[in-house]
């Protein structure tokens, strides 16, 4: 199991625009510096994310992205979602009759890997931008 570039990406932009989008839209430009991901790259994922109304963009010379919500309403999952991130701890689907292994029957440890998976997007499901933005002054101080 393993999460992309993408969806970490994703989460770490949002947080930084969380923390500063109450003052001024943010722009790309200054997520890409402070966060050292490629503006290209973000570019992507913001496109994404708007297109699934987490973010929205101004337009002008003091334009950038602000949140389309609170960020305590802006679940893990939704970010996620919204760049197409999946989190699978098992190949096959849940619904198949046949393992990850290819053959008739699943595997003796598929329950396992199964409720992992529960269990992870259980966890995403309940942390919020905001949870973040709090631990990351707990740190700060």
């Amino acid at each position: 199991m393993k999460l992309t570039s993408k969806g970490r990406y994703a989460v770490m932009a949002l947080v930084d625009l969380a923390r500063f989008d109450n003052i001024n839209p943010v722009s790309l430009r200054d997520i890409s510096l402070r966060q050292g991901i490629s503006l290209d790259y973000l570019e992507q994922i913001f496109s994404k994310l708007k297109k699934n109304q987490i973010v929205q963009s101004i337009r002008g010379t003091q334009g950038g992205y602000i949140l389309t919500k609170k960020p305590n309403d802006i679940k893990l999952t939704n970010i996620f979602h919204a760049v197409d991130e999946t989190v699978k701890t098992v190949q096959c689907k849940k619904e198949s009759k046949k393992g990850c292994n290819g053959k008739a029957t699943k595997c003796v440890t598929h329950n396992l890997w199964d409720e992992l998976e529960t269990h992870i997007n259980s966890f995403f499901e309940k942390k919020s931008l905001e949870d973040l933005l709090k631990n990351n002054k707990d740190q700060r101080i």
